[in-house]
């Protein structure tokens, strides 16, 4: 069975309610679990002592990405995911108000497989939030999971 959750990382609480509002707006029915720190973030794809991720059924289907956060930043929760074989291969969209040419070139270097900078205008951040949802659980065939 394909786990349909998502992993919101976001610090800032209006973006958190206008992403969850975006998603729900779309009727995608996934369970999403905010993380308000990129160590909350961690915490929750690495439970217990943080050496093993939790089990491959149980990863979220996609990772949304904020790179200003707490504790842990963007940059360091997107390492720690790509450098644990079993999370490797999470979908991971930094979503981030940065366009900062050395934010994009880093995220991609570490391993994002997308950079979407959060637009300004309420009506553009929804839209932005909806096609992003839309893609991920919908249209993306995600990598195929071994099941462990």
């Amino acid at each position: 069975m394909t786990n349909n959750k998502i992993l919101l990382c976001e610090d800032n609480k209006k973006d958190e309610l206008l992403t969850l509002r975006a998603l729900e707006s779309v009727n995608l029915g996934n369970e999403v679990f905010v993380a308000r720190d990129g160590q909350e973030a961690v915490e929750y794809l690495f439970p217990s002592d943080g050496s093993e991720p939790r089990p491959e059924s149980d990863l979220p289907l996609v990772v949304l990405l904020d790179l200003r956060m707490p504790r842990l930043d963007g940059f360091q929760v997107l390492k720690r995911i790509r450098d644990h074989p079993r999370t490797k291969n999470l979908a991971v969209v930094v979503l981030t108000s940065s366009d900062e040419e050395k934010d994009i070139v880093r995220s991609y270097e570490l391993g994002a497989n997308s950079y979407v900078r959060k637009p300004v205008e309420f009506e553009e951040f929804g839209k932005a939030i909806t096609d992003l949802g839309l893609y991920w659980v919908i249209t993306n065939e995600p990598m195929p999971r071994t099941g462990a």
